[in-house]
């Protein structure tokens, strides 16, 4: 199995998992096109794409949905308050068809991957993170939640690979120019979860077979990357566990991540 970032941030949000012939995505946050550059960059087949798991309705999650109805005959998989949200938000009706429902802490099996999903505390309708297992490695994209619950702790155990959000600087955060509300909003317990409580979680969850450790959903206003590397390296610290920093600009390949 292989993985990809191929854009995390506020501004859009695309993981790529890799596994035999068939990829998908978890969230469809920047365009199509995007999406197939990005992955023809990291030489992922962007013919390759069968399907894509949405976390939650937020527009940096779900934007490219439209066009990919019209333009792609991808599955959506989706629970089923999230994809009432999703066709309310954006107009849009998706044919049965094309959904494949999902049921946090229910497993489905999809063309040779093993998907979880599981409920995060963030401020949408049924907001889940994805915990995905192909040809014996386990991995699991974990971003917008507002605090570590310990459901959000025990998904994280046992894992090859964990992307995990560092979404800001809690003193950039306040002395930044975001209205009162916002800041509010970003630092409550459905929010997004700071460069402290991910360093937190990562510490309690840290095992010998984690391998790679990749950091998402940075806010470029509330935070810098190497704040969020330097959290991060201090847990990670005499582990032989590699660290990445995903980009809201550029794709991150991470292949084989038990190598």
């Amino acid at each position: 199995m292989r993985y990809a970032s191929l854009a995390s941030g506020s501004k859009g949000n695309c993981h790529a998992f890799s596994q035999g012939q068939a990829t998908l995505l978890v969230d469809a946050g920047i365009s199509l096109k995007q999406i197939r550059l990005r992955l023809a960059e990291v030489g992922l087949d962007p013919a390759q794409v069968r399907g894509v798991a949405i976390s939650h309705e937020h527009s940096d999650h779900i934007a490219a949905i439209p066009v990919l109805l019209r333009k792609t005959d991808w599955d959506i998989l989706a629970t089923p308050d999230t994809l009432a949200r999703i066709q309310a938000i954006q107009g849009i009706e998706i044919p049965r068809s094309r959904w494949i429902p999902l049921r946090a802490g229910e497993a489905s099996d999809w063309n040779g991957l093993t998907i979880l999903p599981f409920t995060t505390p963030h401020d949408a309708a049924d907001s889940v993170a994805y915990r995905i297992e192909a040809g014996g490695l386990c991995a699991a994209v974990v971003t917008d939640l507002g605090h570590p619950t310990a459901l959000v702790e025990d998904h994280c155990r046992s894992l090859d690979l964990l992307v995990l959000e560092a979404n800001h600087d809690v003193q950039m955060l306040r002395e930044g120019g975001y209205p009162p509300a916002l800041k509010a909003r970003i630092l409550s317990r459905v929010g997004h979860l700071s460069n402290e409580a991910m360093g937190e979680l990562l510490g309690r969850v840290l095992s010998g077979r984690l391998r790679t450790v990749v950091l998402a959903h940075l806010s470029e206003q509330n935070n810098d990357p190497e704040l969020a590397r330097f959290t991060a390296e201090g847990i990670l610290r005499g582990t032989a566990t590699a660290l990445h920093v995903a980009s809201q600009a550029s794709p991150l390949l991470v292949a084989d991540p038990e190598n």
